[in-house]
């Protein structure tokens, strides 16, 4: 199947669109009672080979991410084998993957090894499973009450300059392990300055071998995108240190994997432990969230698909839930492995049964060969990975569409390295709705002007070349006139009025673009017009939609205005006010 980006058109003409008709009831929050009716058998190997190629991704990578979060290296697994499962039955994505991020477990560790846990292993598993259980029904019941809007609240603008920061923030906690040496500190800057005094200790056989895993790694992320090479550097690696005298050099390796299928058992469900994770898990769910659907939308346009955002709730809720029982830790959609899955030739969620399938017998006859991984391996795995979260195209993208966009990420960006991961993305949603209140509180107010040589009107500002009418000025809003921004825009038509270098005799204002007036937007344009008739200035309000005028005409404002039905439009009250005028003149 080819995976050449195209417009839906012309991918729907090379195989039939796998997207159902919309459904209802039972089958709606069901996916597979959709897309299974559709289901052809030459989709079954695609899907198999997916599958068993994504658990051979899967496996290396979410041991590199699980030590990320300071976990036994089973609970990342776990991730993969029961999150991908479970995403599969109710996530509405063919082609997304569930598993272990590490936003995530960069997110998760603090509180799971230091704050909560006390260093206690067994500990730190019971908080983690419990942050999934609590995170999956925080998404459940944003999923009951159709908040998948709401969640967006961490834009996708703030989502990349937090990956950013994250991907720094990861990789300056591998970077010790690269050198051989212990690392420490809390924050970026902090690891900065303990890993600088901790150079002169750096163990070269441990650089040397992270090198070439890295070398490895990098060499085929280039020549063979796609494709699990992280696992060959991983049975390299294991052979090198088990047959060779490699082994006496000392290298730090991963140790005892717990053999076999996870054990399933509702986490401990204390009330005050569900107090201290519930904030963990909201960040959780907000960066699983806007960070899984922006994935599976960008796989889904691909295909000429579509997702649904809401039972994208349900199904990282599901996935979750599967995991908290499995003792795993907070699992997530990421472009990275759902890519893999993609190019791998995944047509269906099937593929993530298949990958679940590959997980588990690799644990129950696999395990014990990980004993003798080097844990420098693992992290030059995370290096590579994170690698691809700084996204200088975006940014410098970012950079010159919107500059206010540049700096929600750049907020969100340094809140990460100057506060860590938790407390960086809280700051950076609060910081972006700050910023949208501000900006919604003080819209554009454009001031119009004639078109040369047409009958249109523009922003004067825009377009400097525009023509003024002689003593009139018209105004447009362009965004819904409500209590907390009215204040801001008449005394910016006021400012203007004051300013105008010849008298002001008409001001129209020019509701074309504003949608919603509530009963403050009325009472200010009645405020309006009392202060302009009192220096002797006609209001006019022109293309009016149907609701504003209703609120309009109820506050009185036909009478004292004059008509503003909906025919009458800014040009209209104009070449009324110039007809008068020219008649006057004569």
């Amino acid at each position: 199947m080819s995976h050449t980006t195209g417009h839906p058109a012309t991918v729907g003409a090379q195989e039939p669109s796998l997207t159902p008709a919309p459904a209802s009831g039972w089958r709606a929050a069901f996916p597979p009672a959709q897309w299974l009716a559709a289901y052809r058998a030459a989709w079954l190997p695609r899907d198999a080979i997916a599958g068993v190629t994504l658990a051979a991704y899967a496996i290396p990578v979410s041991l590199a991410y699980v030590l990320l979060a300071g976990l036994p290296p089973q609970c990342g697994v776990y991730g993969y084998l029961a999150g991908g499962l479970f995403y599969a039955l109710f996530g509405s994505s063919r082609q997304l993957a569930i598993g272990p991020t590490s936003a995530i477990s960069i997110l998760i560790a603090p509180t799971m090894t230091a704050a909560m846990a006390a260093g206690d292993p067994a500990r730190a598993m019971e908080l983690a499973a419990l942050t999934a259980l609590v995170m999956a029904a925080l998404s459940v019941l944003a999923w009951v009450l159709r908040l998948s809007s709401l969640m967006n609240f961490v834009s996708e603008t703030i989502l990349l300059g937090f990956k950013a920061g994250a991907a720094l923030t990861i990789a300056m906690t591998q970077l010790p392990k690269l050198f051989g040496v212990k690392g420490g500190g809390e924050h970026f800057f902090e690891r900065i300055a303990v890993l600088a005094g901790q150079l002169p200790d750096t163990r070269f056989a441990v650089l040397a071998f992270g090198l070439a895993a890295l070398a490895l790694l990098l060499a085929g992320d280039k020549l063979l995108p796609g494709r699990p090479v992280a696992l060959v550097v991983v049975v390299l690696s294991i052979v090198a240190l088990t047959v060779t005298p490699l082994a006496g050099l000392g290298l730090p390796v991963l140790g005892e994997v717990h053999r076999g299928l996870p054990e399933i058992r509702v986490p401990s469900l204390h009330l005050r432990d569900i107090d201290d994770v519930l904030p963990l898990a909201f960040a959780c769910l907000l960066l699983a969230y806007v960070e899984g659907v922006s994935a599976a939308r960008t796989l889904a346009e691909r295909h000429g698909e579509a997702i649904d955002a809401r039972q994208e709730l349900l199904g990282l809720g599901a996935a979750n839930l599967a995991v908290a029982f499995a003792q795993g830790y907070p699992v997530a959609g990421g472009l990275s492995q759902s890519s893999v899955n993609d190019k791998a030739g995944a047509k269906t969620p099937l593929a993530l049964v298949f990958a679940s399938l590959t997980i588990g017998l690799c644990l129950v006859y696999l395990a014990p060969l990980l004993r003798n991984l080097p844990s420098v391996v693992l992290a030059a795995i995370v290096l590579v990975a994170v690698k691809g979260l700084f996204d200088v195209p975006q940014l410098r993208a970012l950079w010159r569409a919107s500059r206010y966009e540049f700096g929600v990420a750049a907020i969100a960006f340094a809140g990460v390295l100057a506060l860590g991961i938790l407390k960086g993305v809280m700051l950076a949603a609060i910081a972006s709705l700050l910023l949208l209140i501000r900006r919604v509180a003080h819209p554009h107010v454009a001031f119009l002007g004639r078109i040369p040589g047409t009958r249109g009107l523009s922003d004067m500002e825009r377009n400097p070349d525009n023509l003024p009418v002689a003593g009139a000025l018209v105004f447009r809003v362009e965004a819904a006139l409500l209590y907390f921004n009215v204040e801001h825009v008449q005394e910016t038509v006021i400012a203007k009025v004051r300013a105008a270098t010849e008298p002001v005799r008409l001001v129209v204002c020019d509701l074309s673009t504003t949608a919603n007036i509530d009963l403050a937007g009325a009472r200010m344009l009645a405020k309006l017009h009392a202060q302009l008739h009192a220096a002797g200035i006609a209001l006019r309000l022109a293309s009016a939609h149907a609701a504003a005028r209703d609120i309009l005409r109820g506050e009185g404002l036909q009478e004292r205005v004059g008509y503003f039905g909906r025919r009458v439009t800014a040009l209209d009250v104009l070449d009324e006010f110039e007809g008068r005028a020219a008649s006057a003149a004569q």
